[in-house]
């Protein structure tokens, strides 16, 4: 079995191998994945993670052997600056990371780490994987005003499932990626009045699908991707947007997941 890693701040999982595929998802650098298997120019992968299977750039990852893999994979810290610089010690090379990325087999006492063979320093502001509900909401509201981008994960476009991916890893979850997935976790809740803020609520489409999902907050509003990522009131009904003066979305279950 083969393993990467990202070692770029942001780069797209496509649905097919193929530049013009839909985006999926994407990966932010660190995290790591297993490779399915080699197509030309692409590699089909499954991330570690979520377990998300797409396809990546030949030219947009780094291989790694098994030790770096489970090294990487052991979740020292997550980079909580909105963007900052990471200088790779040697050929001094700098890159951008965002808000979410997590930084692999980092000492966070002589702020240095490693991806590979390549030794990294990062002097940014650093999150553990603590099992906190207000991390999540403090995570949840770095999003606030980020555009809906279908597939993003990151503060410069998210979905509305990466968004609530994102903010539960700062909890300390891994939650699935798609909405679907997420709702299958935790336990349900039978009244909005029995959560409190930082349960998720997901929404179903016509056909009874889970559409849309999105994180609780105090005083029946919720925190979620539409548009925009957004604060809106929430009631049994679903989500109510005042400009439009309607519900947006229907809810279908509330759930705990921490």
């Amino acid at each position: 079995m083969a393993f990467g890693i990202v070692s770029l701040s942001v780069v797209p999982v496509r649905a097919e191998p193929s530049d013009a595929s839909e985006m999926v998802s994407q990966l932010l650098f660190g995290e790591t994945f297993t490779i399915l298997q080699e197509k030309e120019k692409w590699i089909e992968i499954q991330s570690t993670h979520d377990g998300y299977q797409g396809w990546l750039c030949r030219k947009q990852w780094t291989a790694i052997d098994e030790d770096a893999f489970q090294n990487a994979s052991s979740k020292d810290g997550i980079c909580s600056d909105l963007v900052e610089m990471l200088r790779f010690e040697g050929n001094e090379e700098n890159s951008l990371i965002c808000f979410g990325s997590l930084l692999p087999d980092f000492d966070g006492k002589t702020g240095k780490g490693r991806i590979g063979d390549r030794s990294y320093v990062y002097s940014g502001a650093v999150e553990t994987f603590s099992n906190k509900r207000e991390n999540i909401i403090s995570a949840a509201f770095t999003y606030l005003n980020t555009p809906y981008l279908w597939g993003g994960r990151s503060p410069f476009g998210i979905d509305c499932s990466g968004l609530t991916q994102m903010a539960y890893r700062f909890g300390g979850v891994d939650l699935p990626r798609d909405a679907k997935d997420q709702a299958e976790l935790g336990q349900a809740l039978s009244f909005i009045e029995e959560s409190v803020a930082g349960d998720l609520a997901f929404f179903a489409n016509e056909e009874g699908r889970i559409t849309h999902v999105g994180i609780l907050l105090d005083n029946n509003q919720i925190l979620h991707a539409s548009g925009k990522v957004r604060i809106d009131s929430i009631d049994q009904t679903g989500i109510y947007n005042k400009a439009e003066n309607k519900h947006t979305h229907e809810l279908r279950v509330i759930k705990r997941i921490l």
